[in-house]
């Protein structure tokens, strides 16, 4: 099975993918853990970039392809031999985020990023997303209160932010056997057992 979490920066989907992934961990259940951009040499790499906050210049078109090609690197080196091996795959941001981040915040053509993540992840799908739903005005609130420094991505205007937001709720809508959104308000306790609850179902624990 493979598993995405998706949503704003500060909603809580990094924190969720990881009590899923130690959650099956202690079921016995093989497991792996990855996040994009990242999960492999190269692509880690590519990350570098991506955050750099020396590279305030970079255009969403070269966001998009540079998230393709680590994206490609990530599901041909990990993801689809993880699969073959029958081992559950649970990544922090897939082809979702592309669409959402430069597609409707970019402004990138969103045929043309669909067309893409088709060819860079050989067209590979997950069976769950789950999306943690928090409004880009609950993201900026916890990004104040954490004292976070951001990343290139992250230091975006409001506006961006509410465009990717309406991306995200678009997708979802247009996915829904695959979606599963939560709202990313409820305590980290309750967001968890949801997510739990739902895999359970799917690979009857």
């Amino acid at each position: 099975m493979f598993i995405t979490f998706e949503g704003l920066d500060f909603s809580g989907k990094s924190t969720q993918s990881r009590l899923l992934y130690e959650y099956l961990q202690s079921k016995k259940i093989k497991t792996v853990l990855l996040r994009e951009p990242g999960g492999t040499k190269i692509s880690e790499k590519i990350r570098e970039i991506l955050l750099d906050r020396e590279n305030p210049e970079m255009i969403p078109l070269t966001e998009f392809l540079l998230f393709s090609s680590s994206r490609a690197q990530l599901v041909n080196q990990v993801i689809k031999p993880n699969l073959k091996k029958k081992i559950i795959v649970i990544c922090d941001r897939y082809y979702d985020s592309s669409e959402a981040y430069q597609g409707y915040g970019g402004k990138v053509d969103i045929k043309s990023i669909e067309t893409v993540n088709e060819f860079a992840t050989g067209g590979l799908k997950p069976d769950i997303s789950f999306l943690i739903d928090i409004s880009p005005n609950e993201a900026f609130k916890r990004t104040g209160s954490r004292g976070n420094v951001k990343d290139r991505m992250e230091n975006k205007e409001l506006s961006f932010y509410n465009r990717v937001y309406k991306g995200f709720k678009a997708i979802a809508d247009q996915n829904k056997k695959r979606f599963v959104v939560i709202d990313g308000r409820k305590s980290i306790e309750e967001i968890h057992s949801l997510i739990v609850n739902t895999v359970r179902k799917k690979i009857k624990i």
